[in-house]
């Protein structure tokens, strides 16, 4: 049997050593989605980096390579490695896809976008000998074979499984990756295909999931319909989508009853000349407060995601988003530094007003300003962001947002663990890490 190596690579921390854990809670599903398309006669393997370490001296006859955000400067030294050692190697991933070019410069072959249409071709031609530079084939409509969990469920994972629902989202964020691949289409899976996914994770010992999708909310009808369907099943779930959820308190009751315990909502940034800025002037900074508390009276806990660094940030902005969020009570905040990722419509930007700050490309990291921001230097934004994560993660603040609650007791298991991933954030935080895989 021809043999394949699976490949979830691990970001580089400050110092360009790969991050370590004892345990992965979240679990990419590009890898189990690959695995389950390829044929039946190939062996395969799934590695984990953040948990396990690779082996290099692999029998594997292909290495396929995928990554999530800046985690794909460690797939390209990997697949560096791979190709030393004269093996074919293979990367796909969304930044992978925003710079196909200078991707192949370090594998044998990308996928380009979605994988579903041409991976039996990629294997097809590798074992004919002629596997080509690029693959890329738009889907027209989203389903996916069940996905082989069995390779990972003997790794030190969490205890929730990824779902996905659909992919790309209508909205035209300018920094955006999914933007950039999919210009505004949202593809749906069939709901008796996610549900069949769903059940097989509960019939694995799971009682929890994750849904992925890029803005679950885009339809309304198909996610009332979709959360019908999973209440049957008896399960908590977790996914992300757009703050206006919050503006529908029928549809937040259905979320919540269907088994919804926590949302995650990019709100990108408080100031609403940032948000211009990246093209989403759509959202309303002033109206978060208050959506925020509609959703967590609905019982559910909110996690954000936010980015410093664009043309209406401040440093002063910067200060009172710790303030926003200790007044929130967000359970699981993140940030990022805004950087012009080639590919996107914001590095075009930024490179056409002469604002690249640092033209290497492998040294983004997202914790460091690589741009010239228009209210402070890119060191003053540097400094301005670590001080924030410091403050959003000082014990004080930790405590406020997760145990000093009025709803604590109803839910003590769930804020205790929040406050125990708070805990191990302010660790990476201390150490220069932004903490981006829980």
């Amino acid at each position: 049997m021809k043999k394949l190596l699976l490949i979830q690579s691990t970001p580089y921390d400050g110092l360009r050593k790969p991050i370590k854990k004892k345990k992965l809670y979240f679990v990419g599903l590009g890898l189990p989605i690959l695995a389950a398309l390829t044929p039946k006669d190939w062996q395969i393997e799934i590695i984990l980096e953040t948990i396990e370490d690779i082996p290099f001296d692999t029998d594997a006859d292909v290495i396929a390579i995928g990554s999530m955000g800046h985690a794909v400067i460690r797939s390209i030294d990997i697949a560096t490695e791979f190709k030393r050692r004269g093996k074919t190697v293979i990367l796909g991933g969304y930044m992978v896809s925003l710079m196909a070019e200078e991707a192949k410069k370090y594998c044998d072959s990308v996928v380009i976008g979605d994988a579903e249409k041409v991976w039996g071709k990629v294997i097809e031609d590798f074992e004919g000998g002629r596997l080509k530079d690029f693959y890329r084939e738009e889907l027209d409509f989203l389903s996916t074979p069940m996905p082989r969990f069995d390779l990972i469920l003997n790794k030190n994972i969490g205890d929730f499984l990824p779902v996905q629902a659909g992919r790309g989202c209508p909205n035209a964020c300018s920094f955006c990756s999914v933007y950039c691949l999919y210009k505004n289409k949202y593809l749906k899976r069939e709901i008796s295909e996610i549900i069949r996914d769903i059940a097989q994770i509960k019939e694995l010992g799971f009682h929890k999931f994750l849904l992925l999708d890029d803005n679950i909310i885009s339809d309304r009808d198909y996610m009332i319909a979709l959360c019908k369907e999973i209440k049957k099943l008896n399960m908590q779930w977790t996914s992300q989508c757009s703050i206006d959820i919050g503006e529908d308190s029928e549809l937040l009751e259905i979320v919540a009853d269907s088994g919804c315990i926590a949302l995650s909502f990019g709100l990108e940034s408080i100031s609403k000349e940032s948000l211009k800025a990246m093209d989403k002037s759509w959202a309303n900074p002033s109206k978060y407060p208050q959506l925020i508390r509609n959703i967590q009276a609905a019982g559910i806990d909110v996690s954000t995601e936010m980015v410093v660094g664009a043309d209406g940030d401040t440093l002063q902005s910067i200060r009172d988003t710790a303030a926003f969020i200790e007044e929130n009570k967000i359970v699981v905040p993140r940030f990022y530094i805004l950087t012009p990722i080639p590919g996107t419509k914001y590095y075009d930007e930024m490179k056409t007003q002469n604002r690249i700050y640092k033209k290497d490309m492998y040294s983004y990291n997202g914790s460091e300003a690589v741009h010239i921001p228009k209210n402070m230097t890119p060191q003053q934004l540097t400094e301005a962001y670590w001080d924030l994560y410091n403050e959003v993660f000082s014990f004080k603040s930790i405590i406020k947002r997760t145990l000093l609650r009025k709803e604590f007791y109803k839910k003590m298991d769930s804020y205790l663990f929040y406050f125990m991933i708070n805990l191990y954030y302010r660790y990476q935080i201390k150490r220069k890490i932004t903490p981006n895989i829980i």
